[in-house]
């Protein structure tokens, strides 16, 4: 039986209405919190040192406490501009102090803004490689370099995904295969090499970057879930073009996600750096890629005014 949770919090808004500041009740965390869980949070094209990164960053924190996900999945320009130690140390290793003492752990792709170097970097967990793979449970993780796709990376794709036995296949990297945002859109080219893979080996859901954005995809003839998830630190505000196939987007401010999979079931909540729900939902695993639907059950969600 599904735990239903309702976690209030009080989120501080100055308003600058009379000079008074009020206290804005939001309804959180719609996520079931079942059993030996899997449970992750997931970032893109965070890695900016501004404000609003540190902003997500203490909403991930505040999140942590009644939601406890042990690692993070990032999709890339994970470190923008400079990479000396005192950029890695602004642009990660401050905003996430809190959810790195915890123990969680965070697995890196990388985005054409980052230096391949940044493999060797031990909190990304990469191990020197520029794609890996790792398993939690029954959910196996490929972490993909969709800046040089080449011959090499797609024989292992390949190998790796055929060789798993994993209940679920997750694959995330930083140029999305979909997407509706003006400024950069989908990767065509590599949507027709990396696409026939998935579908063949039953790959279920794939998480990128890239477009400074939130966009969750009405899933094409593959059956696959696509989201674009680039706007943990960057922000391209009104970006996304309106599209049939797109089931949800967001892009007037920064936000993260939250998933938990369970049995054959994914949860998923995306909020913003105010702690608004902006998306939630839960998808449903396909044990072969389906032609023309693919289940997905929505949660309603609380009503609150755009940031």
């Amino acid at each position: 039986m599904r735990r239903s949770i309702n976690f209030i919090v009080l989120v501080s808004l100055a308003l600058r209405t009379g000079g008074v500041s009020a206290q804005t009740p939001v309804t959180q965390l719609t996520l079931p919190l079942k059993p030996k869980s899997i449970r992750f949070a997931v970032i893109g094209d965070g890695g900016t040192g501004d404000k609003p990164q540190y902003q997500v960053a203490s909403e991930m924190e505040k999140f942590h406490n009644s939601f406890p996900f042990d690692f993070v999945i990032m999709l890339g320009d994970n470190i923008y501009g400079g990479k000396s130690a005192g950029d890695f140390k602004r642009k990660f290793e401050s905003p996430y102090k809190a959810l790195l003492d915890a123990g969680v752990k965070f697995y890196a792709s990388l985005g054409n803004h980052d230096d391949p170097n940044e493999r060797f970097y031990k909190p990304f967990n990469m191990d020197g490689k520029r794609y890996y793979t790792f398993e939690h449970g029954d959910v196996r993780f490929f972490a993909l370099d969709s800046n040089y796709m080449d011959t090499e990376q797609l024989s292992w794709v390949e190998r790796r995904l055929s060789e798993s036995h994993a209940a679920w296949k997750l694959c995330f990297f930083h140029h999305p295969l979909y997407s509706h945002a003006r400024y950069h859109g989908p990767d065509a080219d590599l949507r027709a090499r990396l696409e026939p893979l998935f579908a063949k080996h039953g790959v279920n859901v794939v998480f990128a970057g890239h477009d400074h954005v939130y966009e969750r995809l009405k899933p094409p003839q593959s059956g696959i879930y696509y989201f674009v998830l680039g706007n943990a630190g960057q922000l391209r505000f009104r970006n996304l073009g309106p599209s049939p196939d797109t089931l949800k987007g967001f892009d007037t401010d920064q936000a993260f996600m939250l998933v938990e999979i369970a049995g054959d079931e994914l949860y998923f909540q995306t909020i913003s750096r105010s702690g608004q729900t902006v998306d939630s939902g839960v998808l449903l695993k396909q044990t072969k890629p389906a032609r023309s639907t693919a289940a997905i059950l929505q949660i309603p969600q609380p009503t609150f005014a755009a940031p």
